[in-house]
């Protein structure tokens, strides 16, 4: 049986049409909107820069559990307050955690080694599943400063109150530059769509 051209024609065009779409639903999944990215990496660069100001204000080896209150406690305050304005999960992750409840998941630790694996990497955005929730899952590079040595520089170096309160630390050894760990922020799509991050 003989096909006319100009089916032929309609068939292949078909053909294009429906490849361009496969690739297109390829190219949306691999980010969030851009509200989303937006949102969250303006909340994420200014916690960054609230936790290096007030690191940077730590101008001495002696440090005591005043200056963990003064310059940890707050980052970790505003991190929670964000994810409860904003309906986020926001948490600071890491593989040599001071704290247990830090400690990285599977999925935030293949995160962290793709930061370990590629220096020039900052952050990174992937599609997942938490608590049965669908969403977006974005990770930032969390670097030390020369000014965080003082509570996670040599083993021996630590201040009392970390000895005595973290029996179980593996936040020390690091030097200025390393990969200290990594922010997370889950944003699931059932969570509230604003223009414009709560950052505090």
């Amino acid at each position: 049986m003989h096909t006319p051209p100009i089916t032929l024609a309609l068939l292949a065009s078909l053909t294009v049409l429906m490849a361009g779409c496969g690739r297109s639903s390829t190219t949306e999944s691999s980010a969030p909107p851009d509200s989303v990215q937006r949102n969250v990496e303006q909340a994420i660069t200014s916690l960054n820069e609230m936790r290096e100001s007030l690191a940077a204000t730590i101008d001495t080896p002696a440090v005591d559990k005043g200056t963990f209150e003064r310059v940890c406690k707050p980052v970790g305050i505003r991190a929670q307050q964000m994810a409860i304005a904003n309906g986020w999960t926001v948490q600071q992750l890491a593989k040599k955690y001071r704290n247990p409840s830090h400690e990285l998941d599977p999925e935030a630790r293949r995160l962290y080694d793709e930061f370990a694996s590629s220096p020039e990497r900052t952050d990174r955005w992937i599609r997942t599943v938490q608590n049965g929730r669908e969403g977006w899952r974005y990770a930032r590079r969390i670097t030390v400063r020369s000014s965080c040595l003082s509570c996670h520089g040599p083993k021996e170096q630590r201040p009392t109150f970390v000895q005595k309160g973290y029996p179980k630390d593996r936040a020390y050894g690091f030097e200025t530059g390393d990969l200290r760990g990594i922010y997370s922020v889950f944003v699931p799509d059932s969570s509230p769509d604003t223009s414009t991050a709560h950052v505090f």
